[in-house]
């Protein structure tokens, strides 16, 4: 039977190889092999698991009931291999909301560690980024909430980090950052970006006020929605224009001391109540021009707040941590 599992807003359907065999999906062996292969199967999978069943969709609802599929666990016993699957078919390298409800889930069949780390990898067919990407995920308790922290690594930053294309130099704070003209040709408001990459590309539009943060209702008007997923998403859906193999989008703003509020659109789904990487990379942005300092940095979101944890050494990021919580729908 399908899970379903909320991570502040973000749903997830998590189903076991076994499973998508049982419903007639031909899923090959091994969770390498299915992401090579992700295009002879994964479109099958987000109908089988992820649609309303006749007549069920809710009036105004998303189009799909969950925000992505996530297949796995491959193993028995940690490390785990996971593929994370986007309503459009394509699969993502990370999800910090994803990656909470698979411990989750793992902790309700009996498999996830009690204490220590445990290590996640998440298989992916993007050709520019390392497969899999690696996650330690650790059971912790942050004011009172049973949770789990996850390990992102070091964060890189710049156009580079990304692969994005064709983009400008803009300064912020006396800081670096870019000018994506795609971006700021929507609305003037959005000059000041910062990609950064944390296992998944993303592009932070760092804005001055909250009126001029997109709220999800606008981004989910027809001709904004279709410039946007112009912009994220990779071909066949959108353009690959800025970035070949798609971008996350955020936009934030600073509320106050190592505070930020943040709307988000991803990549293969759209706008999004929350996103744990999306999350972490708006932290990580923030801190690059001096909005933040580390620390621990709490991002809002619409379906709640992030707490992330920034770590520095010698004037750089040495590691960003993502704490997040996830409950059982059915």
């Amino acid at each position: 039977m399908t899970s379903l599992f909320d991570a502040r807003g973000n749903i997830y359907a998590v189903v076991s190889p076994h499973e998508l065999r049982q419903r007639g999906i031909d899923l090959p062996e091994g969770a390498n092999p299915s992401a090579q292969q992700r295009a002879d199967w994964t479109l099958a999978a987000i109908w089988a698991f992820c649609s309303w069943a006749p007549g069920a969709q809710p009036a105004g609802a998303k189009a799909h009931r969950s925000d992505g599929l996530l297949v796995g666990p491959f193993q028995a016993a940690p490390p785990f291999d996971l593929l994370i699957v986007n309503t459009d078919g394509t699969l993502a390298e990370r999800s910090g909301n994803g990656l909470t409800i698979f411990a989750q889930a793992l902790t309700e069949q009996g498999l996830m560690p009690a204490e220590g780390r445990c290590v996640l990898k998440v298989y992916h067919d993007k050709g520019d980024a390392v497969s899999p990407v690696e996650t330690s995920v650790t059971p912790a308790q942050v004011d009172g909430v049973q949770g789990f922290w996850l390990d992102l690594g070091k964060p890189m930053f710049g156009p580079y980090a990304v692969g994005a294309q064709g983009v400008e130099s803009a300064i912020l704070n006396g800081r670096e950052v870019s000018h994506v003209r795609p971006l700021s040709e929507l609305d003037p408001a959005w000059t000041r970006s910062q990609f950064v990459r944390i296992g998944n590309p993303h592009c932070v539009t760092l804005v001055e006020q909250a009126a001029e943060l997109p709220s999800n209702e606008r981004m989910r008007e027809p001709r904004l929605s279709a410039d946007l997923t112009h912009i994220a998403f990779a071909p066949p859906t959108g353009a690959g224009e800025l970035c070949p193999a798609g971008v996350n989008l955020q936009w934030a703003m600073r509320e106050s001391e190592n505070r930020i509020a943040a709307r988000v659109f991803e990549r293969g789904e759209g706008p999004t109540a929350s996103s744990g990487t999306s999350a972490s990379a708006v932290a990580c942005a923030a801190w690059s021009v001096g909005w933040v300092s580390a620390g621990a940095v709490a991002v809002v979101m619409p379906g709640g707040t992030a707490p992330v944890l920034l770590e520095e050494q010698d004037g750089e990021l040495s590691r960003v941590s993502l704490f997040g919580t996830a409950r059982l729908m059915l």
